[in-house]
């Protein structure tokens, strides 16, 4: 009931990524034995099968799903049984969203946008051609989909003015989210400071007049 808004949704997690973002939740699937860990495709299908009609939809996150080459034949067969589809992605790779849209595999997708354009590669923890990124978030926007763009926040990073720099790039999405940070074991590293709830808040202001939907995640 969480990775798909109003769907009950089960989630395929894809091992590998393109950025190194240092607050990453997932680190074992991003810098771990992913081989060690894989699941059989056949293993999932029985699972979906076994649940078709008790599950709506499948979420496809990461990692970075777009790095899987076999990724649109996956989501043809999952749709082939009657199931949405929900993408998540960093946007990185346009060519591979692009190519997903223009068939009608996608339902709804989900993309992380780490910060402001000046200041992405210091946030993912690598060298990023920020146009790239530009190219996703305008077909994402163009999509006629149902979509989302989201970011951690943390203190480290952002600033009020970055987020007014996101807010500015995402003009036109339907929605947008912050969400607050958890450091975890999970994290490539540690030690970041999350922002309270009545400063991820006060962003919102930035949005106004630009996204449809504004909202944050992960405050009580």
């Amino acid at each position: 009931m969480v990775d798909y808004e109003g769907k009950i949704a089960c989630t395929v997690f894809c091992g590998g990524c393109n950025f190194r973002c240092p607050f990453c939740h997932n680190a074992p699937l991003v810098v771990g034995n992913v081989r060690a860990e894989q699941i059989d495709e056949s293993e999932v299908f029985a699972y979906l099968q076994k649940r078709r009609g008790l599950v709506d939809a499948v979420c496809v996150t990461g990692g970075e799903p777009t790095l899987q080459a076999d990724l649109a034949d996956f989501v043809k067969k999952v749709r082939d049984m009657g199931y949405l589809v929900k993408l998540d992605t960093n946007g990185l790779k346009p060519d591979v969203i692009s190519s997903l849209l223009q068939e009608g595999l996608l339902d709804y997708i989900a993309m992380d946008v780490k910060n402001s354009p000046d200041k992405y590669s210091l946030t993912v923890g690598k060298d990023v051609d920020v146009s790239n990124i530009s190219k996703s978030i305008d077909l994402i926007k163009n999509s006629g989909i149902a979509h989302e763009f989201r970011t951690t926040l943390m203190r480290e990073f952002h600033t009020d003015y970055d987020l007014k720099k996101i807010a500015s790039w995402i003009d036109g999405a339907s929605a947008y989210y912050m969400q607050k940070y958890n450091d975890n074991e999970g994290c490539i590293s540690h030690g970041f400071t999350a922002f309270d709830k009545a400063e991820a808040e006060s962003f919102a202001r930035h949005f106004d007049g630009k996204v449809a939907s504004v909202g944050i995640r992960g405050y009580k």
